[in-house]
């Protein structure tokens, strides 16, 4: 298991939970909440509170609910500062509150989240369904390797947790079962043509080598036939927060002083001295350099975000 992972809940936030919600505070969107999509239901109608770990899942979410997303079916993300490293994510007390309210609940899983879990044994909420992607994807570890945790970038993963959004909205809310069908039909279509546009470039491109600092966009590039030539040591410690050997660190620079890949994949959202020397070598040789990140950039929705790596990835092969 990967060291770096989304932080547990602090101690004593039970505590701070049961003052917080004796102030009676209905607004979700306070420093380190998570955001919340807006609800204003009359009396007897059905809301669907769904709590995603990062907003990356909470958009997928958002696609299955399409109009009903901040009416019917109401969505916290937990994480959503684009320029935030998940990874060193502090979950709090609003975070406790909102799973404590929840219908459905949609992790990543892979020890990418474990806070969620933490948070949940507390939350005294037997009714909620929890969706785990990583469990969802029958992804394991490879022998003797470490499961890559970033199942969001590969698309049929993603198309198997929005079909059981969808089974999960409908069961919830029944009267509107028909639209959640409708919306997962349309974000399926839209995911192949995705898969379709991996499949040209792999037409063109199967084989040829790219460089990571993380296996945040692997999925993606593994499914574009694109060949990982980074040192496996160098990945790992970046991604676990450890120290790179000057040899590994070598290694990792001459894949761009030897012309032996055509773009690095860079994650912005973590940075250091080895990263930085790779995406020097990079830039020191004419290297293109694709910028990744684990939530979802401002402005884009999870679509609209993948679209746009799928087409950086086409013109830095091109």
């Amino acid at each position: 298991m990967r060291a770096r992972r989304l932080s547990a809940v602090g101690v004593g936030a039970v505590a701070a939970l049961a003052v917080m919600s004796a102030c009676g505070s209905g607004d979700n969107t306070a420093a380190g909440a998570g955001s919340q999509e807006a609800v204003t239901k009359g009396a007897g109608a059905t809301t669907v509170s769904v709590v995603a770990s990062t907003d990356v899942w909470g958009d997928v979410v958002k696609q299955i609910a399409g109009s009903l997303a901040g009416s019917t079916v109401q969505i916290t993300s937990i994480i959503t500062d684009p320029d935030a490293d998940p990874h060193s994510y502090e979950a709090n007390t609003q975070n406790q509150l909102a799973l404590s309210k929840a219908k459905l609940v949609v992790e990543n899983g892979g020890g990418y989240d474990d806070f969620v879990d933490t948070m949940l044994k507390t939350a005294d909420n037997a009714g909620v369904t929890k969706l785990n992607a990583v469990d969802i994807s029958g992804k394991t570890a490879p022998k003797g390797g470490d499961l890559n945790e970033h199942v969001w970038y590969d698309f049929p993963t993603v198309q198997k947790v929005a079909a059981q959004i969808e089974q999960a909205l409908a069961k919830a809310d029944p009267a509107n079962a028909a639209t959640y069908q409708g919306n997962e039909s349309a974000f399926d279509q839209k995911l192949a043509a995705m898969e379709s546009t991996e499949a040209s470039i792999k037409s063109a491109h199967a084989g040829e080598g790219v460089a990571i600092t993380e296996p945040v966009p692997l999925y993606m590039l593994q499914a574009c036939g694109l060949d990982n030539k980074t040192p496996s040591e160098f990945s790992e410690a970046i991604e676990e927060g450890t120290d790179v050997s000057p040899a590994v660190l070598k290694q990792a620079e001459d894949l761009f002083n030897d012309k032996q890949v055509k773009l690095l994949a860079y994650n912005e959202q973590t940075s250091g001295p080895e990263t930085e020397a790779v995406l020097k070598a990079a830039k020191a040789n004419d290297i293109a350099v694709v910028p990744v990140t684990e939530t979802l950039p401002a402005g884009k929705d999870y679509l609209s975000w993948m679209q746009s790596n799928l087409a950086a990835i086409q013109t830095a092969l091109g």
